[in-house]
């Protein structure tokens, strides 16, 4: 027997459709709420997310791992709060070398590296800091005028007001005996024509100088200047006490005989440091000396050649007397 369901079917087609609906709707929502609840991520879920994190950026500035983290009650830096500033070490004077723009320079040449050669390297001077000196500094300038044909043999000549300039050999037998370096401040008793002050100016950082008279002082510190030796300081005064404002010295060079070392000039010499001088009577035997000082103040003496000098006047003279 035929029934007919047509419009059963088409009940249950309503009935499917609207369950199917309910059926999204309700997906939807949990999908809606899902997506707004915060997600929690573990180390152990995502290896290859930590491993990227622990790889700094390539355009991220670097930080101090090893840096300890600050203390809790440590003050935190005021943004308006200025930095102390560092205190500024301060400039080392800038001493001048010797100019060699005077003509004398370029002048018998020949006859200072003759001088040099024959006189004094031949003789055991080996410091090249002091053949290279003496090869550059004019003698010729140092001496009278009616002395210039003289000027560079081997012998002293005088210079006026009972003085003389030492013979070559003994110049550069001092000066190298006193290890001389760059860095040097030397003290010169006997400044003369000025001749060993140049010698040793030309090696140094500085040459002090003084000369008892007066206008052999004043003569030598002009002849100095218009050679272009800006790094020597002349003063007229008694050798004996030195020059004491400027001390220590890392060097002194006596050029007039004493009777004995005058105290003043070792306390102003430096620990490490070297002082030459003849020592012995005006009219009679002379020895030059080497005075060393070491780091614990102690004071020894060498014995080194016979010399013949003119004697030490002023305070040196009247404690002989």
């Amino acid at each position: 027997m035929y029934r007919d369901y047509s419009g059963l079917v088409g009940r249950w087609t309503y009935v499917f459709v609207f369950l199917l609906l309910v059926l999204v709707l309700l997906i939807g929502i949990f999908a809606f709420e899902r997506s707004t609840k915060p997600g929690l991520t573990f180390a152990s879920e995502n290896k290859e997310s930590d491993a990227n994190q622990a790889q700094p950026d390539a355009n991220q500035t670097p930080t101090d791992t090893n840096k300890p983290p600050a203390e809790a009650n440590e003050p935190r830096a005021d943004a308006n709060e200025q930095p102390e500033p560092k205190e500024k070490a301060p400039k080392e004077r800038k001493v001048p070398r010797p100019e060699h723009t005077h003509e004398a320079f370029t002048q018998r040449r020949f006859e200072r590296t003759r001088m040099v050669d024959v006189q004094i390297q031949r003789r055991d001077v080996r410091d090249p800091n002091v053949l290279a000196s003496m090869r550059t500094v004019p003698r010729h300038t140092f001496v009278r005028p009616h002395d210039l044909r003289r000027a560079y043999r081997d012998h002293p000549l005088a210079i006026g007001l009972g003085q003389t300039i030492s013979q070559p050999y003994i110049v550069g037998y001092m000066t190298d005996a006193l290890k001389l370096e760059a860095e040097s401040r030397v003290l010169e008793i006997g400044t003369g024509s000025g001749y060993q002050a140049a010698v040793c100016a030309e090696i140094v950082r500085e040459v002090y100088t003084i000369e008892i008279l007066e206008e052999l002082a004043k003569s030598a510190k002009e002849r100095l200047k218009e050679l272009g030796y800006k790094n020597v300081f002349v003063k007229a005064g008694d050798g004996y006490f030195g020059w004491e404002e400027k001390g220590p010295f890392d060097a002194i060079i006596v050029t007039c005989a004493a009777g004995f070392v005058p105290p003043p000039l070792v306390e102003q010499l430096k620990p490490g440091g070297r002082m030459i001088l003849p020592l012995g009577s005006p009219f009679g035997a002379q020895t030059l000396v080497l005075i060393t000082k070491n780091d614990k103040g102690e004071v020894r003496s060498r014995s080194l050649l016979p010399v013949r000098f003119v004697p030490m006047v002023g305070r040196m003279s009247e404690l002989e007397r």
